[in-house]
């Protein structure tokens, strides 16, 4: 069996098509596991300026930045942080685009390569997530990536979302490369 080579790198402009490609194309089914609420989804241009944004801006001013996940080099997701308080905290989401490479433990691998380009870069102390209390997936990840849990909690956790009950999870700057 041969092992994937995982490798992360920031997102790049031409980038930018796949992710509006991966939220534009998936199903209200799929959207809504993950907390989405399809009437709050983003259309393709304001897509491309939310990514151009965080492209363009100095780490030091990024609203949200983004990583681009590959998988034997070609990219098959991403993660990103936004609520941004630079040199403190920021909150993370992970998105693996395609359902046949989901639930195959490549999203820990994945978190873990993420989280030093993050610290690195916006030099942060803490990353917080609060992934759908319902949505198993990404709350057994962050726990086998080494993220705590804090608590449990009923909110609207992002501009896609709708109020729903959330784990909020995060890892500190001590902890963050435990392997």
């Amino acid at each position: 069996m041969t092992i994937p080579a995982l490798q992360v790198r920031e997102m790049q402009h031409s980038d930018a098509a796949l992710l509006i490609q991966y939220w534009l194309n998936a199903d209200a089914a799929y959207l809504h596991t993950m907390g989405v609420d399809v009437k709050k989804m983003l259309t393709a241009p304001k897509w491309t300026t939310l990514l151009i944004e965080a492209l363009t801006q100095p780490y030091s001013e990024k609203k949200a930045c983004y990583i681009i996940w590959l998988l034997n080099g070609r990219p098959i997701g991403h993660c990103n942080v936004n609520k941004i308080i630079f040199g403190e905290e920021a909150y993370m989401h992970l998105h693996i685009w395609y359902a046949h490479e989901r639930k195959l433990g490549l999203g820990t691998r994945f978190i873990k390569l993420s989280l030093p380009y993050f610290i690195d870069h916006l030099q942060l102390k803490k990353i917080c997530c609060q992934p759908y209390a319902l949505n198993v997936s990404p709350n057994k990840t962050l726990e086998k990536a080494g993220f705590t849990f804090i608590k449990h909690f009923i909110t609207t956790p992002g501009m896609l979302n709708f109020e729903q009950p959330v784990n909020h999870w995060e890892v500190k700057r001590p902890g963050l490369l435990k392997s």
